[in-house]
């Protein structure tokens, strides 16, 4: 007979009983969630895998991307457009005879003492204010007139001797042609347009004698963006107004750069130009120093001193002389009645002055003119702080400055 012995496991064994298919023993009661009114750290969200639909799960850049793929289309289609007009200045003749007839009437009416008037509405209006600041900033005078302002009395705003920029993409603009026939016919006038052909826009129907400056785009702002807001228009208008003001200015003045630091002394751009570089940089531009009403034969002191007091940068030419601001300085009384040829060390006639190259640093110069003072070659000469330098550039006088403006220099 076998004896049977129990085994000790974990399981019960019931006999008689029908077997049934084990079942795990209930899960412990949750805790309970914590009441507390503290502030509970959210939990990231990691992924550890694929999404499971894209369409659910967007990537979390795809906004950023969107935007800046959204700016590089509207810069590169804007700067595209650029592209297309600068070819179109190399190419077509229209567009480039119009660009020289429009700079050659601005350089002519600022030489008889006028201005450039730049009309414009709406867009065109702000881009017309931003082309009156550029111009006015390199020197040129420049000033904006709203339509319709001009047609309620501020049309004395225009000049005898002035020029009249209209801007216009549509070349149709309304307040512009209603304005159109109050403005003298004989003022030279530019239509900075869309329009490469002068039959093409109204207004040059209207007033002929007008010059088209084209600005056009290489497609429709609707096509680039899908709504016709003026942004390549009104870059293409912008920086052909840019290339006429520059342009302009250095055909008027000697230095450009040295002009606009008079113009500009604030901010970054004003500290930049704050400090001189070059000699062209220190000099008085020859063509600002005003010419002394009398003849050197019939001048007197007294003539220097008030042409003098009245000058900007107080010096004076008197035929091919020239007296500067430290000689006029050491006028005596007793000669203002004198002739000014005949007073000692007024005037410095063009064959004793000293020339230099306008490229030239200044402390290259500065420690030229010291050395040559100090040379008793020159000092027998009569040279001294008194002396006139004179800044060439390609063979021609440009500016001058006193000797004494170098001395003690320091960079």
């Amino acid at each position: 007979m076998v004896e049977h012995h129990p085994v000790h496991n974990s399981e019960v064994y019931l006999l008689g009983i029908c077997t049934r298919p084990s079942m795990p023993p209930p899960s412990p009661p949750s805790p309970l969630t914590p009441t507390t009114t503290d502030p509970i750290d959210p939990i990231e969200q990691f992924c550890l895998g694929e999404a499971e639909s894209a369409e659910n799960v967007a990537p979390p850049t795809s906004l950023a991307k969107q935007r800046v793929s959204g700016a590089v289309h509207v810069l590169n289609t804007e700067a595209t457009a650029l592209r297309s007009l600068t070819q179109l200045y190399k190419t077509d003749s229209i567009a480039g005879d119009g660009f020289n007839a429009a700079a050659e009437a601005i350089v002519s009416q600022c030489c008889e003492g006028g201005k450039l008037v730049v009309i414009g509405v709406g867009k065109s209006g702000h881009i017309g204010k931003k082309l009156v600041a550029t111009f006015n900033s390199l020197g040129l005078h420049a000033t904006f007139l709203h339509p319709t302002e001009a047609l309620h009395g501020d049309l004395g705003t225009i000049g005898k001797h002035d020029v009249v920029l209209l801007i216009t993409f549509s070349g149709k603009t309304p307040e512009l042609l209603t304005l159109l026939p109050h403005v003298d016919a004989t003022l030279p006038m530019i239509v900075l347009t869309s329009h490469v052909q002068p039959t093409d826009c109204e207004i040059i129907r209207q007033r002929p004698s007008a010059t088209l400056l084209p600005a056009p785009i290489h497609e429709p702002e609707t096509v680039s963006f899908g709504v016709s807001a003026p942004t390549t228009s009104t870059t293409a208008a912008l920086a052909l107004g840019d290339a006429l003001a520059v342009v302009v200015s250095q055909e008027l003045h000697t230095s450009v750069s040295s002009v606009f630091a008079r113009n500009h002394p604030g901010g970054a751009i004003g500290a930049a130009f704050s400090k001189p570089r070059k000699m062209l940089d220190l000099a008085v531009p020859i063509t600002n120093i005003p010419i002394c009403a009398k003849p050197v034969h019939e001048a007197r002191g007294a003539d220097i001193l008030k042409s003098g007091y009245s000058s900007e940068s107080g010096w004076v030419r008197v035929g091919d002389a020239i007296a500067s601001p430290g000689r006029i300085h050491q006028l005596d009384t007793e000669h203002l009645t004198s002739l000014a040829r005949d007073i000692p060390g007024l005037l410095a006639e063009r064959s004793e002055w000293m020339s230099i190259s306008s490229e030239t640093r200044i402390p290259q110069a500065s420690e030229w003119i010291r050395n040559l003072l100090a040379s008793p070659e020159y000092g027998e000469a009569g040279c001294s702080e008194d002396s006139i330098i004179a800044v060439m550039k390609m063979g021609e006088i440009v500016g001058v400055l006193e000797a004494r403006q170098l001395l003690g220099w320091q960079d």
